[in-house]
């Protein structure tokens, strides 16, 4: 006897399976990020720091701790696969797409108008539709700067910084600074 499962398409993602636009559950994917906006919408019109945790909380089905701070408007398509340690600081404007996973470790800092992109395209034009995720992880007491966009798959290392402005396509090491369009390392920096 032949048992077949249907894996939920979350899973496949968070699994970092690339998702065909013909998925049969692919319209999940537009539903969630629906349902995650109406949450959304509430959180970016309050400005009490309990209540934007709470609704952020709700959004990443995990408990937000009362040590970050999250300045509103701040954007995100799934929620689900976000996770947020103790003591972060994620400032005004932030997109976050993490249907690949986002990992953000405690004593982190992220400045206005961060992306942290967990989610890209193939390049043939024939299967640009499918989505590809690979998730991303900020270790603790980085510092991302102004406008960096942080790209599928990258690790960015303890206590590294990545300058404002930087597309980060590659691993940055830990306790070091990296910065320009694509990232290239600057220097290391002690602990």
């Amino acid at each position: 006897m032949e048992v077949t499962t249907t894996e939920n398409i979350f899973s496949k993602l968070k699994a970092g399976k690339t998702i065909s636009p013909n998925d049969p559950q692919a319209y999940k994917l537009i539903e969630a990020s629906f349902e995650t906006n109406k949450v959304l919408v509430q959180m970016n019109n309050s400005s009490n720091p309990k209540e934007i945790r709470d609704l952020l909380s709700q959004i990443t089905d995990t408990e937000i701790d009362e040590s970050t701070t999250v300045f509103t408007p701040f954007h995100i398509n799934y929620g689900k696969h976000t996770k947020i340690g103790k003591n972060v600081f994620i400032n005004f404007d932030c997109v976050f797409l993490d249907l690949g996973g986002i990992t953000i470790e405690d004593n982190v800092l992220i400045a206005p108008k961060v992306s942290l992109l967990s989610e890209g395209h193939p390049i043939s034009h024939e299967d640009r539709h499918s989505l590809i995720p690979q998730p991303i992880h900020i270790k603790k007491n980085a510092w991302i700067g102004a406008n960096a966009t942080i790209l599928p798959g990258v690790t960015i290392g303890e206590n590294a910084i990545v300058a404002a402005g930087a597309v980060v396509s590659k691993d940055v090491p830990d306790n070091s600074i990296v910065g320009g369009v694509p990232a290239k390392f600057i220097k290391s920096i002690s602990k």
